[in-house]
């Protein structure tokens, strides 16, 4: 029955009212960067420094050329699977800040299936390799799935745990079962088959890039065109609900950080194969992990919006280094503008606040104007 009173919304209006909510939702990130280039921009001025120079000086170095346009690419790809693995999670209600220990394992297992099994063609080889550490990363991230789902522990804790366990286990394997010949603590190179193929010669760009914008579509259309993308979101939304419905709460957390998990293994698994060639014991902890979780928050949990929000980051990364060596402006500014970005978009209620009174004023008169056109009708 469509809607039918004084009260009632057209079509139009409801679609426009529901183009507004979107639109707000996509103010607040874009507040967000907005707010924190402008503290970086004052920061840098109370430094005796320009404003200007110091954003030339990093869109140069992210997109002055080849080479460096390369370099921001290599610096996104970790981003994104890190940053789909957080969003992943969180769609079902869960904060995973496991993905530094995910990311570990997912290197350590793809370097040693990359030199032990030395001797495949590249198309078996290269996939395996791959696929080990996309496996490592989910049984890493299945562990504090199962505790969450069978015996209520809190995934925070159970995490940050595993992130340790990863860290110490890699430390244990690089300087014994796994180390290679040398004083260094790493493991031996992987074979040339193993590698994940370079283009764009002479820079390092590689395959990993393409394979992490195919993991956004993926991630998508798994969350939103698929009947397990609804269960997990559901649960996500209200365990009582979904339960009630009949959706298994315990087996969607488990399959929700199993599949979290194993992105940010394969965050790991692209850096080994695709640049490092090696697992280095002393670059364990890349960091990479903890950036998803920012990256996740300004992204809106959204496949898409992680997408944009690990080329903002990574962008900066890469442009900070640039902005030191030829502005003569800490890299630090840039992590000064990273904290403001996630700082603002995890008070969101703050900017909410701003805007609701707006709402409420123009609901209340759009209100009294449908009242006052119905009493001209009644009396007419």
């Amino acid at each position: 029955m469509p809607e039918s009173g004084p009260g009632a919304r057209a079509p139009w209006a409801r679609r426009t009212l529901l183009q507004r909510e979107e639109a707000r939702e996509l103010l607040i990130p874009v507040l967000a960067v907005v707010l924190a280039l402008l503290l970086g921009a004052v920061l840098v001025l109370i430094g005796g420094k320009s404003p200007v120079a110091a954003y030339s000086a990093l869109l140069r170095g992210a997109f002055g050329g080849t080479g460096n346009m390369a370099e921001t690419l290599i610096n996104i790809t970790p981003l994104i699977f890190t940053g789909l693995s957080v969003a992943f999670s969180f769609r079902c209600g869960l904060f995973n800040i496991g993905a530094e220990g995910q990311l570990i394992m997912g290197q350590v297992v793809s370097a040693w299936a990359g030199f032990a099994l030395a001797g495949l063609p590249a198309v078996v080889h290269m996939p395996l390799a791959l696929l080990a550490g996309v496996a490592a990363g989910a049984i890493w991230g299945a562990v504090p799935g199962y505790l969450k789902a069978r015996l209520g522990v809190h995934e925070v804790i159970n995490t940050i745990m595993m992130n340790y366990i990863a860290l110490y286990l890699s430390h244990y394997l690089v300087i014994g079962p796994l180390k290679a010949p040398g004083p260094l603590p790493v493991t031996p190179t992987i074979a040339p088959a193993a590698r994940l193929w370079r283009f764009l010669p002479p820079t390092r760009l590689h395959l990993g890039v393409i394979l992490a914008v195919a993991a956004v579509w993926l991630v998508y259309c798994l969350l939103f065109r698929t009947t397990i993308g609804y269960e997990i979101r559901a649960v996500g939304q209200s365990q009582e609900a979904a339960r009630y419905g009949g959706i298994s709460v315990r087996r969607n957390i488990v399959l929700a950080m199993v599949i979290s998990g194993g992105l940010a293994g394969a965050a790991g698994a692209v850096q080994v194969l695709g640049l490092q060639y090696k697992f280095l014991d002393i670059f364990s902890f890349t960091g990479y992990g903890f950036d998803g979780i920012a990256v996740a928050l300004l992204g809106r949990n959204h496949p898409l919006g992680v997408l944009v929000a690990a080329c903002l980051f990574g962008t900066l990364a890469r442009g900070a280094i640039l902005m030191q060596s030829i502005a003569r402006i800490p890299k630090e500014i840039i992590g000064i503008v990273q904290a403001t970005i996630v700082l603002v978009v995890a008070a969101d209620e703050i900017i909410r606040r701003f805007i609701m009174p707006r709402r409420k004023a123009a609901a209340a008169g759009q209100a009294s104007a449908t009242g006052a056109e119905g009493g001209a009708d009644h009396g007419a």
